[in-house]
Order: structure tokens, then sequence, then C-alpha cells
């Protein structure tokens, strides 16, 4: 088991919940949150996706706890707080990644069930985890909560507008958020990437070689956790070097 030396964990003794861990993205930040120190509460809809990315953080000498949770059921978010609280007795990092895409068509002939899973996964599911969590926080008079959002949250979309229009939403509610919660000294990022290998969205005719790996977008979370407290990056746009 690989030791990590104990000046290099800013995030000793805190505890971590992040969404969508089980692969992807949220893998990619709770692997890079528990190595500097975090526990990490992997949530997801999928069980063995969560223990197969808390199997190897453990490998690697990091605390992980996997977490079967929705974040569009209202009563499965709340029973993932109430765990979380009796367990840790604290959150001191939420990070909202949990989403889906939607990239099949124009607007009009967009299925309205397929709106409702877009935009209560990326946006609804978001407002509920606050709902949660930040009660925690506010107690704690600290903490940080990270929404991952995208650029398609800044710019037009063609053929996938609900998710552009869930990005967009997000990004207002972080603005928002933020404001509400600063004078509890929680501080509220959006972190928008560019195009990212993952399984989200289609590649087709990319080089995934130049595109952001989940690895960026973890470490520019690493960054918002870890900056100084009289600090507040408030947004992040993340783009490839080379457009793939």
């Amino acid at each position: 088991m690989n030791t990590v030396p104990a000046e290099s964990q800013p995030l000793a003794g805190q505890v971590t919940v992040i969404t969508g861990a089980g692969r992807g993205i949220g893998e990619a930040i709770a692997r890079q949150l528990s190595s500097l120190g975090a526990t990490a509460v992997l949530c997801g809809r999928t069980r063995g996706a969560l223990d197969a990315t808390a199997t190897a953080i453990a490998q690697s000498g990091g605390k992980a706890e996997a977490l079967v949770c929705d974040v569009t059921s209202l009563q499965s978010v709340e029973a993932a707080a109430k765990h979380v609280e009796s367990s840790f007795g604290r959150v001191d990092i939420l990070v909202n990644n949990a989403g889906i895409g939607g990239f099949g068509g124009p607007l009009h002939q967009l299925p309205p069930d397929s709106w409702d899973q877009i935009l209560n996964t990326n946006l609804r599911g978001v407002y509920y985890t606050t709902r949660a969590f930040a009660p925690m926080m506010i107690r704690a008079r600290s903490g940080h909560i990270i929404n991952i959002s995208s650029l398609a949250g800044k710019n037009a979309l063609p053929n996938g507008a609900a998710y552009a229009a869930s990005k967009w939403g997000l990004n207002g509610l972080s603005y928002s958020m933020a404001e509400e919660l600063r004078g509890h000294n929680i501080r509220v990022a959006v972190v928008c990437p560019g195009s990212t290998n993952t399984d989200l969205s289609p590649h087709a005719g990319k080089d995934q070689s130049k595109m952001l790996q989940p690895e960026d977008i973890a470490h520019a979370v690493s960054a918002l956790v870890t900056q100084a407290p009289q600090s507040f990056i408030s947004e992040i746009l993340l783009r490839p070097t080379q457009k793939p």
C-alpha cells in the first residue's frame, strides 16, 4: 500500500461527497481528493462501479466509502445526507458531478421524458444535494460546494439543447448559491470543462488524445478546495490546449 506524506495531505480529516463517483470525471475527482487526505463518500446509482472506485482508492492508501444514491430522488439524497452526518458528523466538500448527456437531435424532436431525465439529473439533482448537505456546512461555518457544469452552459449546442439548458441553469444556480452561502463561509464554485474524454458525450471525428481527460477536471477541483481562506475562485473554464 502506498502512503502519502502528511505534509502533502491538505484535506486530512475532511469529508468529501462526490456524486456520479463510479466512473469518469467523478471517479477522477474522488481519487484526487482522497490523495490529498479527504475521506471520499462515493455516491452514484451503480454499486459495482462505486465499489471499484472505493477499492482503487483504498489500494492507494486513501479512505473511501461507497454509498448508493440517486440524485433525482429527494428521499435517496436525504437518506445519504443522514448517513454521512451519522457516520462522520460533517461534510466539508460537496462535488455535484452526476449528470447525463442528451445529444440526439433538435429540441422539437426530443421526447418529454428525455427532457425530464436530463433536467432532473443535471439541475434538480444539485438542488436536492444542496438542500440536504448545505445545512451541515452552515452549522460548521465552513465548506466547499463544487458544481461540474460544461462549456455547453456558455455556448449554443445544436442538437443538445436540453443538456445546454441544464448547464446554463446550473451556472445561474451556482452563482446565486455562492452569494447566498458566502456569508456562512461556504464557497460555491462552478467548473465548466470543454470536450472531455468520457462516456457521457459522443466523440465522433475527435482526437481523444487531444481532449481533456477526467484528471484535468479533478486537478481544477483540487485547486478550488485548497485555495487560501481569503480567496474565492468562483468559476473555472477549462479547454483543451489543442482543439480535438
